[in-house]
Order: structure tokens, then C-alpha cells, then sequence
């Protein structure tokens, strides 16, 4: 595996979500998401879908507060029912990206945003690792 193009790649894309993020709000399951995200430099609104509403209710005041939102919920079962919920529920009324979601799913090495942090200090790490050993040999 190419950890040096994948770290690459997901760090443009990251760079993206934070510059997307002070004008757009990320929707997340929880509070570790939203640690991780910030860890990684994300400044910007980030709100989560475990609030205490139900997922009717959370929708519809998503739906009165905003005209977009960066839709950001974990690429595994779970988190694929609650965007596909999410974004059916604000059809018509909100802009939901999926962009992001999508390329972390596809690209990154873990099935959830709260290892996204973890994630991009594992590769960095074997890219430094790499790196050192290709100067000694």
C-alpha cells in the first residue's frame, strides 16, 4: 500500500472539510466524533445526532436552522442507516453533502469518524518510518 499517496490525498480532502466547515456545519453521531474532528484541526460547527431527539425531531430543526450541512456519519451499518435517514428526511428542505463521508469511506483505513484522528497519526507515522529507513538504506 502507497501510505505516503493515501495520507496525501485524505489531508487535501481534510484540508477541504475544515475550510467547507466554517461556512457549512458537519452532522456526526457523537461527541468522540466531534474530539477526533476537532483534534484534527476542524474549527467550525459540528453537530451531533445523538441529542436527545428523535430523528424526526432532530431533522426538523436541522431543517429550521440551516440551508446545507456536511452530512459525516460513520461509513459502517449503523452510521449508513442514520444518513440514509437523515438525508431522507431532509429532502427538499437541505442540502445534504455526502462528499466527504464518501472519500473517507472509500480512502481511509477505518470505519468510523472517531478513528479518523488515530488514522492519520498511524500513516504518518509509517511514511516517517519509511522515509528514515529509505535514507539508511
Amino acid at each position: 500500500m502507497d501510505y505516503k499517496k493515501s495520507f496525501d490525498e485524505l489531508e487535501k480532502v481534510l484540508f477541504e472539510l475544515i475550510e467547507e466547515n466554517k461556512k457549512i456545519p458537519i452532522v456526526v453521531e457523537g461527541d468522540k466524533d466531534v474530539f477526533s474532528l476537532r483534534k484534527l484541526g476542524v474549527t467550525g460547527e459540528i453537530i451531533t445526532t445523538n441529542s436527545g431527539l428523535s430523528i424526526i425531531d432532530f431533522c426538523d430543526k436541522i431543517a429550521k436552522d440551516y440551508k446545507e450541512i456536511i452530512l459525516l456519519t460513520d461509513w459502517d451499518k449503523k452510521g449508513g442507516f442514520i444518513c440514509h435517514t437523515i438525508q431522507r428526511n431532509l429532502q427538499g428542505r437541505v442540502k445534504c453533502n455526502l462528499y466527504y463521508r464518501e472519500l473517507f469511506a472509500i480512502k481511509a483505513m477505518t470505519k468510523t469518524v472517531e478513528g479518523l484522528y488515530s488514522w492519520f497519526n498511524t500513516i504518518k507515522e509509517k511514511i516517517e518510518f519509511n522515509n528514515k529507513n529509505f535514507i539508511k538504506g
